[in-house]
């Protein structure tokens, strides 16, 4: 990395070009307007787009700079050299008094017309497509965007080029997209694994001996103009199977949370006694707890990158899995607070998986999802399954899982983010047969349907051990009740309509499958309510 001072000016009368350019769009000016300076033979130039990056040019390497203020004093530069091709047509017209020839260039699908000319002793245009061809006085993208040169002048002066570091130009790209949004690190390539001599790093706090990690993370004040997206980085550190994944945050809570449990036994924490027996720690809202808040359901593949000397004819195996999903309709459950994000892989190896884990804040983007409340009403994601909670085989009781809320304040456009996925019971389990889920408010059925992935044999090049059997198929290929091994699991909206303030419920009814000797079938749901106050 070197830091690059260019001083560009010249004294001689007439020796300096500067063209303003201007772009319409389907014949209606955009109303940003280009400039750019040019030093006849010497081949520097600079294109100048106002309060974004600038260009340097230099015609004898046929290489250009891109330059940019990332602000408070910060400007970073990347070197390219130009690629373009370039078809010449016979079509000739006269701009602003000169002749120009036309040449076609295809720039990622989209076809690109540079009007030049030769008449002047200038590398000049309003971009990098064309500029080592001569002075580039019009482009048309696609037909429809035209950028063309309304003035040209003969100049004494020339602009100085600022002070800044310079990259190469990936690196340079990569700084510019960063710089872009707010990136808030959580986990940074972190083992999740059965293993009580794995250490974590500074903040990270291990539970379930190492197969739950939790670390507090402050979030700045989130607007409806912001986008939020989760992305987890993962990959096989040694266990070979594809395990339940989820990421979510304990909630701030007047009373009870998730935490309390962590630190303090499982029996602090509310819990729900079926009619057998079986007790369920923290997966409900009470009048003094707050369950869990999942932000994203994801499943681990079959060993992808610790096992991919598996050598499979025709198939080149994926290094990591990557899961993103957008989070922003829980922006008021994370705007202006300091909270814990927990990652949970369910898994007994002591190698376990690799993960890096970051939310991501997105300015200057309106959310479709424009809900200002949020409240968590069930998470039956046994996150300290390695630390005892129990599997929410629940379902089996005839009446589900039934929670009850009240609302403080009537609620309109009210949703429910509801995320399910079935497992366990081998063949035969709800895993891999399809069971209606059916959701009630105040004991009417307000939405009913089947959870199913029929699209898992696309995440094939992510599973590198998975099973192969005689039918020809793989154990990845498998449908599933609403998960792939390597995908995330997308939440449902489930419209409610607008609520009155006071004492509701909701139930979730699912025919779960009955015990077979040792195998059992569970189901994870989370729900979260949605609403605008």
């Amino acid at each position: 990395m070197r830091i690059l001072l260019l001083f560009l000016s010249f004294s001689t009368f007439g020796q300096n070009l500067k063209i303003e350019y201007e772009t319409f769009f389907n014949d209606k000016p955009t109303g940003r307007p280009l400039f750019a300076y040019a030093q006849p033979e010497k081949t520097y130039l600079t294109t100048e787009r106002v309060g974004g990056e600038q260009t340097l040019y230099t015609g004898k390497s046929k290489t250009i700079t891109y330059i940019t203020p990332l602000g408070e004093g910060k400007t970073i530069g990347g070197t390219d050299t130009l690629k373009y091709k370039y078809t010449f047509a016979e079509n000739r017209k006269e701009i602003l008094g000169y002749t120009c020839q036309k040449a076609v260039s295809i720039v990622n699908s989209n076809t690109i017309e540079i009007w030049f000319t030769n008449a002047l002793p200038y590398y000049v245009a309003p971009s990098a497509i064309g500029i080592e061809l001569g002075t580039v006085l019009e482009v048309v993208r696609n037909g429809n965007q035209v950028t063309r040169a309304k003035n040209i002048e003969k100049t004494s002066s020339f602009p100085s080029l600022p002070i800044y570091t310079s990259h190469d130009i990936l690196t340079y790209r990569d700084i510019l997209w960063k710089n872009r949004f707010t990136a808030l690190t959580v986990l940074d390539h972190e083992l999740i694994n059965w293993n009580e001599e794995t250490k974590a790093k500074e903040g990270v706090m291990r539970f379930a001996n190492g197969t739950l990690l939790v670390k507090k993370v402050k979030f700045p004040t989130i607007g409806f103009d912001t986008q939020v997206f989760v992305e987890l980085k993962q990959r096989s550190n040694g266990d070979a199977y594809d395990r339940t994944g989820s990421v979510f945050i304990i909630p701030e809570s007047n009373a009870l949370n998730f935490f309390e449990g962590l630190q303090n036994g499982l029996d602090k924490i509310p819990q729900l006694t079926s009619k057998d027996g079986e007790v369920y720690q923290g997966y409900h809202l009470t009048n003094n707890y707050l369950p869990n808040v999942e932000l994203m359901r994801f499943f681990t593949s079959f060993g992808i990158n610790h096992y991919n000397y598996n050598a499979i004819k025709g198939k080149e195996w994926l290094d990591h899995t990557s899961f993103r999903q957008e989070i922003s309709e829980l922006r008021s459950l994370l705007s202006d607070k300091e909270i814990y994000v927990g990652t949970y892989i369910g898994n007994y190896d002591k190698g376990g998986h690799e993960v890096s884990l970051e939310i991501t804040l997105h300015k200057g983007e309106n959310a479709y999802h424009r809900f200002d409340f949020a409240l968590p009403l069930f998470n039956t994601v046994n996150v300290m399954e390695m630390g005892g909670q129990n599997y929410s085989t629940l379902f089996k009781d005839e009446n589900g899982l039934n929670v009850e809320f009240t609302l403080e304040h009537d609620l309109k456009d009210a949703q429910l983010r509801y995320i399910t996925t079935g497992h366990g019971g081998w063949g035969n389990g709800d895993e891999f047969l399809p069971k209606k889920n059916t959701i009630y408010l105040d004991n009417f059925v307000v939405h009913s349907f089947t959870p199913w992935r029929q699209d898992c044999g696309s995440y094939r090049l992510s599973n590198p051990v998975s099973g192969n059997f005689a039918s020809g198929l793989s154990s990845s290929d498998l449908s599933r009740s609403n998960w792939c091994p390597a995908t995330v699991t997308n939440p449902v909206y489930i419209e409610l309509g607008d609520l009155k303030a006071g004492k509701h419920s909701i139930r979730v009814k699912i025919p779960q499958g009955q015990r077979e000797g040792s195998s059992f079938s569970f189901w994870n749901v989370s729900g979260i309510l949605l609403g605008k106050k």
